[in-house]
């Protein structure tokens, strides 16, 4: 990881779009990334463009210590720099032997962002320390940090609420931070209680009063996170700090696509690469499923209703012209317009997608046509390729082997290296307390038939039991595949009919990782659909290697 300056934007550094989704936002209710999530949300927010991207506080918590061993040998971002979250020195002590900061440095992460209290009420009465001191923390820390080669951000924790109450301590505490080598002071309004009127006020009168470079990083607790950060870069701000999703604590962040949204379109500031604005429903509907939470079907820009018109006056003016309704063109932002309530799914961004996979649709109108169809009548059904690339792929390469094998009469389908002929499973609840599940599969695998029966301690792990140990003797090459993730989610249509249940299923090897979908009224069922493509995707990408002349 050598990359230490944001997303090669026409803005340069001159202005940063800083994620905090890994760090702020997993401090949601109910959120909770595996390192191999929140290596995958970093490379999904790589992809858009932001400029840094915060993994989280090495030396506080193992998983993020351990998610920054890794992201040094597994992430390579193309635009953003990591950044790791971090307090200063402790009180009386001194930068250089403070394991905290430390860890800061053994992290690896160009970037440094650095938390102060700034209202002299938390100083003197949550922290025990007098200004002075809190003062002298926050250079020793930054100046310790930038002699060791880091840029470091200093997030001013209750600015704003410190300002109010005594300015001349808040700008204390950003003194000393920009006096000892700090890029930013990143003005913090951490209970969310701004308002856009008195945001702009305070951002204004502080750049007037410093000169220093100034961010804000704003709550959602009167629903103004957005406002108020559109407001503080109106009054002079150059650095926003956001939440995928608006993910957060309490009522969460300024949500990061509705403020790229706002800057870009409103503002007309480039602050991503080009064709990061087009990426953002990708991005935001594939992080929602790494969060494990239902998309926001009304979220501004991404949310699949947010241009979605149903009544008979707006599709009557839509027909003359459709930016009589929309404020501006839907796929600006990688969305579709919608007249009626059903999932779409366009031409060009399955093509476009296709591409990013490897897959040139441009040259099969077929292939397209029935992708397209593929996509919208199962999107209708519960199913989402957002967050499972592999089974995306999957379909996306049978249309396009169905369109081929037209031509040419050969069946090269990629499935499954097996056909099933049935299984089952049952549920023993012994007299002791015990819960174990028994599954039988019964598959024919290169001719043969095959029958197995394994215990799990679910229906789903013994199925998956059942499976390898079918399947090994004949596919040696499953014994490098591991089943890293298992996310489940309860779905229930407009109608009210009944529930279904979407699984997604997250494997690995060696090489890689992969993520597949399957959707069916029975979690069993949804769950031998997302196995399945599992292990069709890798017999994919090992016919693949064995083709390229690998192992």
């Amino acid at each position: 990881m050598t990359r230490t300056s944001p997303a090669e934007t026409p803005l340069g550094d001159s202005f940063h779009v800083y994620d905090t989704t890994l760090r702020d936002g997993a401090q949601r209710e109910g959120v909770s990334y595996s390192i191999t999530d929140k290596l995958a949300v970093a490379r999904l927010l790589d992809s858009l463009g932001v400029g840094f991207i915060e993994g989280g506080w090495p030396g506080a918590l193992p998983k993020d210590t351990e998610f920054f061993q890794r992201a040094a040998a597994e992430f390579e971002p193309r635009h953003s720099a990591l950044v790791a979250f971090g307090s200063t020195r402790r009180p009386g002590a001194r930068a250089d032997e403070d394991s905290q900061v430390r860890a800061l440095l053994d992290s690896q992460a160009p970037v440094v962002t650095l938390v102060a209290k700034s209202d002299r009420r938390h100083i003197e009465r949550a922290l025990r320390t007098d200004v002075a001191e809190n003062c002298a923390m926050v250079a020793d820390t930054v100046r310790h940090l930038v002699d060791r080669g880091r840029r470091v951000f200093l997030d001013a924790e209750h600015f704003f609420d410190g300002y109010a109450h005594d300015p001349d301590t808040s700008l204390r505490v950003l003194e000393a931070a920009m006096g000892a080598g700090a890029d930013v002071a990143v003005l913090c309004d951490t209970n969310g209680g701004r308002l856009p009127t008195g945001m702009a006020e305070t951002v204004t009168e502080v750049i007037a009063r410093t000169g220093f470079r100034v961010g804000v990083h704003c709550q959602d607790d009167t629903a103004c996170a957005v406002a108020n950060t559109i407001t503080a870069v109106e009054a002079g701000a150059t650095h926003v700090q956001c939440t995928a999703n608006g993910y957060g604590e309490r009522a969460g962040n300024a949500d990061l696509f509705s403020v790229v949204g706002n800057l870009a379109t409103k503002l007309e500031m480039p602050v991503l690469p080009e064709g990061g604005l087009g990426e953002l429903t990708r991005v935001s509907h594939a992080l929602a499923e790494l969060a494990n939470i239902a998309p926001d079907d009304h979220q501004p820009y991404v949310g699949n209703s947010t241009f979605a018109h149903k009544a008979g006056l707006h599709a009557s003016a839509i027909k003359v012209d459709p930016e009589l309704y929309n404020h501006i063109e839907p796929t600006t932002v990688g969305n579709d317009m919608r007249i009626l309530v059903t999932e779409m799914a366009g031409r060009a961004s399955l093509e476009l997608k296709g591409a990013e996979l490897g897959l040139d649709l441009s040259s099969s109108p077929d292939a397209i046509t029935g992708s397209v169809r593929q996509v919208k009548e199962l999107e209708a059904r519960g199913w989402s390729f957002e967050g499972a690339d592999a089974s995306l792929e999957l379909l996306l390469r049978r249309e396009l082997a169905a369109a081929e094998d037209h031509e040419t009469g050969v069946d090269e389908t990629p499935d499954a290296p097996f056909e099933l002929e049935s299984y089952r499973v049952s549920l023993d609840h012994r007299p002791d307390g015990e819960v174990v599940s028994e599954a039988t599969v019964k598959l024919v695998v290169n001719g043969e038939r095959v029958i197995v029966t394994a215990e799990g301690n679910g229906p789903v792990n013994a199925l998956d039991a059942a499976l390898r140990q079918a399947l090994v003797p004949y596919l040696p090459w499953l014994d490098d595949v591991e089943l890293v993730d298992y996310k489940v989610r309860i779905l229930t249509d407009a109608s009210g009919t009944d529930a279904v249940t979407r699984v997604l299923v997250e494997s690995r090897d060696r090489e890689r990782e992969w993520t597949t979908v399957g959707v069916h009224g029975s979690i069993v069922e949804a769950s031998w659909l997302a196995l399945c493509d599992a292990l069709a995707f890798k017999a994919l990408r090992r016919d693949e290697q064995r083709i390229g002349g690998g192992v």
